[in-house]
């Protein structure tokens, strides 16, 4: 039997460093798909790079090679070629990159000879990122592979958590990654033809609740200590949670998200306080020194309806319950404005500036008015532009 061959849209430090490692792990050979031509020419000229985890006591590191890698913007046919019979196809691009490499991989699946379809999973930190890749793709499917798509090709979400901290200087393609990680996949969509073999996923029967606990929890809790630690002038993480103020207001918001968690998905209040203290000991190792700009960037993406502040909080304010803490969160993020390199904390500021409370509210939020949520968002947003 020949090995099995994985297809990676990404060469940064996910694709590299979390990616890479587990399809490496499982006997796959990857090929690492970049328009970038710095990391297509480094990963073409070294032969292995190490990965290397982190955790609060140890550290362990991985050498990862049998890869091979292929810039997308000059040798595009090569690439077609190789999802043409491949296994797998995977990416680590940005939510906003994956209508850019859609062509390409319509492309391979419609030159596919093979008897068993391709798996196609999309590991991005968004909600539904494989569906919304795959509707893409099938707009440049042609018309008999789209009829024959079930034995084309299988697109499968994914839910993926692992903090990736600012990385050393000089590193080149070494990656320093968190030893902590979930890859949950959903299963369904494998069919008779089974999921692909790759360890560390976890392949499960319905995705929604772990990208809630994950969104809900991991994020809301990250976000939550960047934006108060931008506030106070922090500068890691780590160092937001030393502080006992701030550590006790990130736990409160976390017993608010758990709250809704608990009660929508039926996990127990015992799993999700465990869960909830877990992801609290990974944020605050100082091991991690992420910067707390890093994590707080982009405000307009997470003041966003479905994401992590306005998301639970909306939900919990249709039941009637508790969100003091999360309206706390939702103010510091108001506040991050104007930050250097980031580019959606400028034009907050220019729309808090441009527009009056309730319309700022509903641009930002896409609260509608009558929404329990809307005038508590509202009386904050008034605060912040006085």
């Amino acid at each position: 039997m020949s090995q099995r061959k994985a297809i990676h849209f990404g060469g940064g430090n996910i694709g590299r460093g979390f990616v890479a490692e587990f399809l490496h792990k499982s006997g796959y050979e990857v090929v690492f798909i970049d328009v970038m031509d710095s990391i297509i020419e480094s990963l073409q000229k070294t032969k292995s790079y190490t990965v290397t985890e982190v955790g609060s006591q140890d550290t362990h590191t991985f050498t990862i090679d049998n890869y091979r890698a292929i810039n997308s913007k000059h040798e595009e046919s090569k690439v077609v070629d190789e999802i043409a019979t491949a296994d797998v196809v995977t990416c680590a691009v940005g939510p906003n990159i994956l209508k850019f490499i859609a062509p390409v991989i319509a492309k391979g699946i419609n030159a596919r000879k093979e008897k068993t379809a391709i798996s196609v999973i999309a590991c991005e930190n968004a909600i539904g990122a494989t569906d919304t890749l795959r509707g893409f793709i099938e707009q440049k499917l042609d018309d008999a592979t789209a009829k024959d798509i079930k034995n084309k090709a299988l697109f499968a979400n994914s839910a993926i958590d692992r903090i990736v901290p600012v990385q050393d200087e000089g590193a080149g393609l070494n990656v320093k990654i968190e030893k902590f990680y979930e890859w949950c996949v959903e299963s369904k969509p494998f069919g008779a033809q089974g999921p692909p073999p790759i360890k560390g996923i976890h392949y499960v029967d319905d995705l929604q609740p772990f990208i809630e606990r994950k969104l809900f929890t991991v994020n809301t809790g990250h976000a939550t200590a960047a934006y108060y630690g931008h506030n106070r002038g922090k500068t890691y993480i780590h160092e937001v949670l030393q502080d006992k103020e701030l550590h006790d207001i990130v736990q409160n918001t976390l017993k608010e998200t758990a709250h809704l968690i608990v009660n929508k998905h039926g996990i127990t209040t015992q799993d999700q306080e465990e869960y909830v203290q877990k992801i609290v000991r990974r944020i605050s190792n100082p091991v991690l020194k992420d910067v707390v700009e890093r994590v707080g960037r982009a405000p307009l993406r997470k003041l966003s309806r479905k994401e992590r502040f306005i998301g639970p909080a909306a939900e919990l304010a249709e039941r009637g319950d508790k969100i003091d803490h999360l309206l706390g969160g939702i103010e510091m993020a108001f506040r991050f404005q104007n930050v250097e390199g980031d580019e959606e904390s400028a034009e907050l500021a220019q729309i808090l500036k441009s527009e009056d409370a309730a319309g700022a509210t509903r641009k930002i939020t896409g609260l509608e008015k009558d929404h329990p949520l809307f005038a508590k968002v509202e009386e904050i947003v008034k605060k912040v532009q006085g």
